[in-house]
C-alpha cells in the first residue's frame, strides 16, 4: 500500500477491534488477515471468477444428488452423527450422489455413510487460514471433491448441486446455508426443491419461532413460506419423505 490503511477502532463487548474503512479488501481476500491488495485487484476478481467456473464445471459430473448440511463440531449427541451416516448410506444405495461441505462433524458422517455404502461421496471444501496459510479442511471419507477459498462461491456451488437438501443440527454456517436455500426458493431465484430438517429436538424450537414470531406475530413471511421445509426426526423418516417426493 502507498499509505497506511484507514481504520475505525471499536469496542465490541470489552474488546478493542480495528475495522478497516475499505472493507472490500476482506471481501476480495476471503480473510481479514491480509490486506495488501494494491496492484492485485484484477487478479483477485479473476480468482473469484475462476472459482465459480471450476465449481460449475465440477457439478457437470453429477446428476441425481442430495446435499447434506450440518455442524463441523463434534460436541453433539453421538446419535446425530449416526443418523447422518445412516441417511447418507440409505441415499447412496438409492443411487444418489451425496454432497457435503467436506469437513468434519456431520459432514464427515454423511461422507462416511455414502462411501461405506459404495456410493459417490463428494466434498465441496473450504480452505481456511491456519499457520499463516490457507489449509483445506477435508475429511477422510471424501472420494471426490473440489476446494474453494471463498465461502460465498462455495455456497453458490452447494446451492445448485442437488435436487434434495437436508439440514442436520449445526451452527451459524448451517443456519446460513439453510436460510440461503429458503430465500432462494421463496424469491423464485431457485426452483422449488425439498428442504428437509432432521432432528425435531434441535429444529423444533426454530420452526415454532418461525411460525409464531415471524408469521403470526409479525407477518414477516407468508403462510406458504412455512411449507418450504419439512421437519422429520430420523434418517428413516427423511428417506421416506424423499421417496414420497419422487415421481420419476
Amino acid at each position: 500500500m502507498t499509505q497506511e490503511q484507514k481504520k475505525m477502532t471499536l469496542n465490541i463487548k470489552g474488546k478493542e477491534v480495528h475495522i478497516p474503512l475499505d472493507r472490500e479488501r476482506e471481501f476480495l481476500n476471503g480473510t481479514p488477515h491480509h490486506t495488501s491488495l494494491d496492484g492485485e485487484l484484477a487478479w483477485r476478481i479473476l480468482r473469484i471468477q475462476s472459482e465459480f467456473v471450476k465449481g460449475h464445471d465440477f457439478l457437470k459430473n453429477y446428476d441425481k444428488a442430495v446435499t447434506i448440511f450440518g455442524s463441523a463440531r463434534s460436541g453433539m449427541d453421538p446419535s446425530i452423527y449416526t443418523e447422518a451416516e445412516e441417511l447418507a448410506g440409505f441415499l447412496a444405495k438409492d443411487g444418489f450422489v451425496v454432497f457435503t461441505g467436506g469437513g468434519p462433524g456431520i459432514m464427515e458422517a454423511a461422507n462416511k455413510g455414502a462411501k461405506n455404502a459404495g456410493g459417490q461421496s463428494v466434498g465441496i471444501n473450504i480452505n481456511l487460514p491456519g499457520n499463516d496459510r490457507m489449509t483445506e479442511r477435508r475429511n477422510d471419507y471424501v472420494t471426490e471433491g473440489e476446494s474453494f477459498d471463498y465461502f460465498f462461491s462455495r455456497k453458490v456451488i452447494l446451492s445448485y448441486a442437488s435436487q434434495f437438501y437436508i439440514a442436520f443440527p449445526g451452527g451459524f454456517g448451517t443456519m446460513d446455508e439453510l436460510f440461503e436455500m429458503l430465500t432462494l426458493v421463496q424469491t423464485g431465484k431457485m426452483s422449488p426443491i425439498p428442504i428437509v430438517l432432521v432432528n425435531k429436538d434441535f429444529w423444533g424450537p426454530l420452526v415454532e419461532w418461525i411460525k409464531n414470531t415471524m408469521l403470526e406475530k409479525n407477518g414477516t413471511i407468508s403462510e406458504k413460506d412455512v411449507e418450504l421445509f419439512h421437519l422429520v426426526d430420523t434418517a428413516q423418516e427423511a428417506r421416506d419423505y424423499i421417496h414420497q417426493c419422487m415421481i420419476s
